[in-house]
């Protein structure tokens, strides 16, 4: 037997799943948590931890932080980023990370797609803009003035 408040949480949790997109919370991860890191690489060399506690700051969604070291490792395997130990702090040596010359154009190339992608969707959000980009006709696609045939023009015809 279900009792109300059973019922009540589940009714709540269930009107939460749709308000964030049927429980669905978006990831970081792939080059979304790639560029951002090379974002952030961007204004200052830090530590992996830093990074983390950055991204986190940042209002990102919740991601796990050996996804972050993995993917800092894969960024510097493929040269956009670099790292050295530093030991002139006390306590255990530390992996430092910076952007490169090449992780500064990879960077650079990722926001102008995303840009891109930006004025792409809010056209899309935009209903004055779809309008006049389908023109007076109002369908899916901009209209066209087809050239009119009289019935017995050989042009275009069947039997041309």
């Amino acid at each position: 037997m279900v009792t109300r408040s059973r019922r009540s949480s589940t009714l709540r949790s269930e009107r939460e799943e749709e308000r964030n997109g049927g429980g669905r919370q978006p990831r970081l991860q792939g080059d979304l948590l790639a560029s951002s890191l090379l974002a952030f690489l961007r204004n200052w060399p830090a530590y992996g931890y830093q990074l983390v506690r950055e991204l986190s700051k940042a209002g990102l969604p919740a991601f796990d932080s050996a996804t972050v070291y993995r993917t800092l490792r894969q960024l510097e395997r493929t040269g956009l980023v670099s790292s050295f130990w530093d030991t002139s702090e006390s306590g255990p040596a530390r992996r430092m990370y910076s952007l490169t010359r090449a992780g500064e154009t990879f960077l650079n190339l990722w926001l102008d797609l995303l840009a891109h992608y930006q004025n792409i969707l809010q056209s899309a959000l935009n209903p004055y803009e779809n309008l006049k980009r389908r023109g007076d006709g109002g369908g899916d696609r901009p209209t066209k003035q087809e050239p009119k045939r009289s019935r017995g023009s050989k042009k275009g015809g069947r039997h041309a």
